[in-house]
Parts: structure tokens; sequence; C-alpha cells
């Protein structure tokens, strides 16, 4: 027999390795209700027919850019709830609760890395306050949206999320289309942020088949995953570095670039368009302008485009990140958000959007 060698060869660069709760003590803890279930299953199945053209509705996905404080969501939940029971004949509203933050160089990376916004990482406590936060929108009735970034943290939301995003500078990655052909529930592949849409298509068809891979469960033990593949995946125009893609020129292309491959329906019969990031060049007034022309071509019947992204918030702009002791209630810390009484006359426009879109084929 060979003896080991003594000789460290891995993890110099590992400073602390600190164990965290399983997922499934987490989510046995604090669980759904049968309430719950009804509710987020009966979105799921919403969402995929507006995306495959069955119901005219427009898909909206509003909130802030990222969730880091727990009242200030809750809050806001409670408004985006009113709307959506408001305007659901025309629109199917669900609320943007993103915890990870993906950062093109450094940065805080959300309130499961860092809930204290201090640099103390307290991973337990963030996915705690986490879990929390997903149950109590829940409660406030309105359906859930997020983006996967961490492969393994998705362990612990999944069960409690209606719609799934992919970002631009991960559409690309073997690791996410895997993991996307095996979630749950619609999930939409953006552009690159060079603008590549065809990278997202190719997403949408990679992520629609059965793949196999290492994975870990809910228990925590690692394990080879077998999948199904995701057949609600579909294209977001979220803009590029060189400016803004939400033009009908961009949703012809991408339509008909879908439509040239063996992505499912969800990817060739429409878009969902992000108002913010490259589309707006990160300004919420320009979101605003977006989201305005947006309407007025749905309005004057304008196919191919079945979903929304906007970034909002209680109070518009943005803040650094700081303790939470030092931040302006209900402002985002990390894009800047459209404010509320912005948000909800915005609601007000695309719904009526949606009514003149109907009265033109009536």
């Amino acid at each position: 027999m060979i003896k080991s060698s003594m000789i460290k060869t891995s993890d110099l660069r590992i400073r602390a390795l600190t164990k965290i709760l399983p997922p499934k003590e987490l989510l046995d803890r604090f669980s759904i209700t049968d309430k719950h279930a009804k509710f987020i299953l009966q979105n799921k199945s919403e969402i995929a027919d507006i995306l495959n053209g069955k119901d005219d509705r427009l898909f909206c996905v509003i909130g802030p850019c990222s969730i880091h404080d727990s009242k200030a969501a809750i809050d806001y939940a409670n408004l985006l709830a009113k709307k959506a029971k408001e305007h659901e004949g025309e629109l199917l509203i669900i609320m943007r609760v993103y915890f990870e933050k993906p950062r093109t160089t450094l940065g805080w990376k959300g309130m499961i890395n860092d809930p204290d916004i201090n640099g103390t990482y307290n991973m337990d406590k963030g996915l705690l306050t986490a879990r929390k936060v997903l149950l109590d929108v829940l409660d406030a009735g309105i359906g859930i949206g997020t983006e996967f970034l961490d492969p393994i943290s998705p362990q612990y939301t999944t069960d409690t999320v209606s719609w799934g995003a992919i970002g631009a500078r991960t559409t690309e990655s073997q690791v996410h289309r895997q993991l996307v052909s095996g979630l749950s529930m619609p999930v939409g592949f953006k552009n690159t942020t060079s603008g590549s849409i065809q990278a997202a298509i190719d997403a949408c068809v990679c992520a629609s088949v059965t793949h196999t891979f290492l994975s870990v469960d809910k228990r925590g033990h690692l394990v080879c995953a077998e999948t199904d593949g995701n057949d609600t995946t579909h294209i977001i125009l979220r803009g590029q570095e060189f400016g803004p893609n939400y033009y009908p020129e961009f949703v012809r292309e991408a339509l008909s670039l879908a439509n040239l491959t063996s992505a499912p329906r969800s990817a060739r019969f429409g878009v969902v368009i992000d108002a913010a990031h490259g589309n707006s060049g990160k300004n919420e007034i320009k979101q605003v302008q977006v989201l305005d022309s947006i309407a007025e071509r749905i309005a004057g019947g304008e196919k191919g485009i079945t979903g929304i992204m906007m970034e909002s918030f209680i109070k518009s702009g943005t803040q650094k990140a700081a303790p939470q002791q030092m931040l302006i209630y209900g402002k985002s810390i990390t894009d800047p958000c459209i404010d509320w009484n912005t948000t909800a006359r915005i609601t007000d426009t695309l719904a009526d959007a949606i009514k003149s879109r109907r009265s033109r084929t009536e």
C-alpha cells in the first residue's frame, strides 16, 4: 500500500470552511403550506400559458433590484399584491425577490451572502432570513421570481418560486443550463452583456433536454442528478454594453433566430423585455421611458412581447450599501429603482395597453 502524502496540495487559498444548515433542515423549520403550494403551482401554470401564447395577458416581474431589508420587502410585497389583484385580468404580476447579486468586479453580493451588509458573511443567517422573506411574500398573496446564480442555494428556495431568470453573465454557463433543465418553473435566459441573443437561444435549447451532472440534494449529500429538461425556457432582452435592445427589430430578430432552432415554444413565441440594465443604462428615469414605449407598442398591436421586467422599490434611485441602521428605508442598495407611485402608474398603463390590444382583435 502506498502511503498517502502528508504534503498539502489543495485548499492552499481557503481561509475557512464553515458548516451551514442543510436545505432540508431549513425547509422543515420554515415550510410552505398547502395554500402556498396550490398558489405556486397555479402561478407557474398561468405564467407558462402566457409564455406559450395560450393566455393574452402580459407577464410582469416587478420589484427591487435586490432584497436587503426584510421589512421593506414585505411592505413592498403588500403594495404590489394589491396592484396585481387590481389588474389580474390584463397582467400577471409577480414580485422580483433577488437574494444573490452577480458583480462585474466587487461589491455586496446579496442577502444570502452577507445579510448584515457589514462583511461578516453570516450565511446561515442569510439563508434563514431569505427563507422567511419568501414565506412572508407568499402570505402577502403575490408570486415570486428570482435569479438563480449559485448552483447550490436553489435547494433552499425553489419550492417557493414561480419563475426564474439566468443572468447575462451566466447564460453561457453549462452549470446553469444544466441547473435550469431540472428546475420546476419557467426560466428566462438573458442575452449576454455583449448583446448575444443567440447565446440565450442556445441556452433555451440546451436546458430543454435531459442532463446528468453532479449536484447536492436537500440533505446536503453529493448526488448524480438526472433531469427531464425544462420546456418553458424563454429569452429575456436586457440590453447590451453598446445600448438598448428592446426595439421591435430586436424582438423580431430574437424570434426569427429562435424559430430556426429546437427551442421550446415559449422561446419561439415571444420574449420578455427587461426594462432595466442595458435597456435603460441603469437609469430609473430611462427605465420609465422604456416601459412607456413598450406599453405604446403593445397598445398598437405589436406581438412578440410576452412579458416585462422592471426594477422598482418604495423610493426611487439607489444608495451605497451599508449596515441597515445607516440606510434610507425602502431605497435600493444595488441598481437604481423606480419609486412606488410611478410603478403604480406604469402598471395602470400596461393594463390599459393590453385592453387596447384586445380591442383591435374584437
